[in-house]
């Protein structure tokens, strides 16, 4: 469903990556590792078009998405990949409900449709009374849910997540796992993730490692 081809990068003089290549099954979830400098969360962002690649070419259903201009690039990456990062980027003014409904929005989609999803989404992750609150008055693990209802709001074929626990206790961080495990297993969602907690990597269907720009 996913796939990289020939990834390389440079930034300057200095290699990043040096030819990476990657298949991703539908419903999997896939753990890259590795020592940091390795190259992961730039070949991460470059999976999801946040930053393109020098040399070779990502597939996602089909689509090459480099051969995309960036008009139609900016639409498919907002039908199709969803986004977790360690911080989660909630925006400060707005409600957890706005924060989840904010790529639906981008996306041109029925208000009223896009509510009714954002509580169940809300209701699936225990947040269903929260949904009034704003970041600053949710706990860690709390704004991370919602971090992840809102990269679901849009049924994105993959999720990629760059560290989604790292900023968490190992509470919090265990529970974000599981919900993985519970949305690959419910809706066949597709996971590729950095990291480095090795409890996540253990969890995963596939862990791949990553050393000096190549996966090992």
């Amino acid at each position: 469903m996913l796939k990289a081809v020939g990834i390389k990068k440079s930034y300057g003089n200095l290699p990043i990556l040096k030819g990476v290549d990657l298949t991703v099954a539908e419903g999997e979830i896939v753990s890259i590792i590795g020592a940091s400098g390795a190259g992961k969360s730039t070949f991460l962002h470059i999976l999801g078009s946040l930053d393109q690649p020098d040399e070779g070419q990502v597939f996602l259903n089909g689509t090459s998405i480099y051969d995309l201009n960036s008009d139609q690039l900016s639409v498919f990456r907002n039908q199709n990949i969803g986004f977790i990062f360690q911080f989660h980027h909630l925006l400060p003014e707005f409600t957890a409900l706005e924060n989840i409904c904010i790529p639906a929005f981008i996306a041109k989609k029925n208000k009223k449709d896009i509510e009714k999803k954002a509580f169940e989404l809300l209701d699936f992750f225990g947040l269903k009374d929260r949904f009034d609150h704003k970041p600053s008055q949710l706990s860690g693990g709390e704004q991370q849910r919602v971090a992840v209802a809102r990269a679901l709001i849009n049924n994105p074929s993959v999720i990629l997540a760059d560290e989604p626990s790292g900023n968490l206790d190992s509470a919090n961080a265990n529970a974000l796992h599981q919900m993985f495990v519970d949305l690959r297993d419910n809706f066949k969602q597709t996971f590729v993730i950095v990291t480095h907690n090795d409890d996540l990597a253990k969890i995963s269907d596939r862990v791949v490692t990553m050393k000096d720009g190549f996966i090992i």
